[in-house]
């Protein structure tokens, strides 16, 4: 069920409109960072396996079919082996995984507490190794997914601010997962620069109400779009279990969250964004149904300890689109 109000915003210049239709011919490209997820429960090791933000909605598209490339970095090590088998195994092209030598990959250890909810603790080794590998040229019929610390670190910012330019003046289909951690506030003077630029190069932005309480000290929904209208005039707003919101210079939508049994919440925003950009891949212009199937593989993984869909929602898909 959804809600409309009026609501009013001025247009952003320069940049397509957020209601146009993207052709299914073209690929998803994400551009994010990789780690090795290993998750916990009751402080016992569950599964170890490839991750990183981006990185699983990517790979979750990959798995449906959907023609993907990553762009990220990897160590040179036996870890950096396993993302890159990762995501061939699964469909993503690992072309524009920057591999270095002598360096250590990332790792995250992922603690589920008593609801199944993820704490972080992240190991890191080349924080500030920059992006020289291949890049990919980016075509009017793709979708670029970005997001995370990786989007605005200073360090990766000429490499990935460059390629976002790119991006948009092909008129490619920019999503932007913001995904704005506490233990990044410190570094909000010299970022939030990238993070306006980023919001005006989208066509979506999506974020949960704690990250722009982290990125603006707001918590009001109305507030959070009023400040992000200025750069990009769509705005997913989530806040977990409560009802989801879709602001547009037209209106304000809202969507219920429905319950689901939850066994781990690892990849359950990631996998949002991944349904989303299934559905517009697809063709389907309708936002009900676009945030219906972004709720359908969010929901999916919260089912499973891992970060992407299961077999079952991918021969649904499959049979749902012959």
């Amino acid at each position: 069920m959804n809600k409309s109000e009026n609501r009013q915003s001025s247009p952003r210049p320069q940049v397509a409109d957020s209601k146009r239709q993207v052709p299914t011919l073209g690929r998803v490209i994400g551009i994010g960072e990789t780690v090795l997820d290993i998750i916990f429960k009751d402080d016992q090791p569950q599964k170890a396996v490839p991750g990183g933000s981006t990185f699983n909605s990517i790979v979750s598209l990959g798995r449906a079919g959907v023609p993907c490339a990553m762009v990220t970095e990897a160590g040179g090590d036996h870890i950096g082996d396993i993302v890159c088998r990762y995501l061939q195994e699964n469909g993503v092209s690992s072309e524009y995984v920057c591999r270095h030598k002598d360096v250590k990959s990332h790792i995250s250890l992922a603690f589920l507490d008593e609801n199944n909810d993820a704490q972080y603790i992240f190991y890191k080794d080349h924080a500030s190794v920059s992006m020289d590998g291949r890049l990919p040229e980016i075509t009017g019929n793709d979708i670029v997914l970005f997001g995370s610390f990786f989007a605005i670190n200073p360090v990766l910012r000429p490499v990935v601010g460059s390629l976002l330019q790119q991006a948009r003046k092909a008129d490619a289909f920019l999503y932007y997962d913001v995904n704005f951690r506490k233990n990044h506030i410190s570094d909000l003077p010299k970022v939030m620069p990238f993070v306006e630029e980023n919001m005006r190069l989208a066509d979506v932005v999506r974020g949960s109400v704690e990250d722009f309480g982290y990125l603006f000290g707001l918590q009001d929904g109305d507030d959070i779009y009023a400040r992000v209208c200025r750069y990009c005039p769509m705005l997913i707003l989530t806040d977990g279990s409560q009802p989801i919101r879709v602001y547009s210079p037209e209106c304000c939508r809202t969507y219920d969250v429905q319950p689901v049994a939850t066994v781990s919440t690892v990849g359950a925003g990631d996998n949002f964004n991944a349904g989303y950009i299934y559905a517009v891949m697809r063709g389907i212009g309708d936002q009900d149904a676009r945030i219906a199937m972004a709720q359908r593989w969010s929901q999916d993984v919260c089912r499973q300890i891992g970060n992407n869909i299961s077999d079952k929602l991918v021969a649904w898909l499959k049979n749902s689109n012959q």
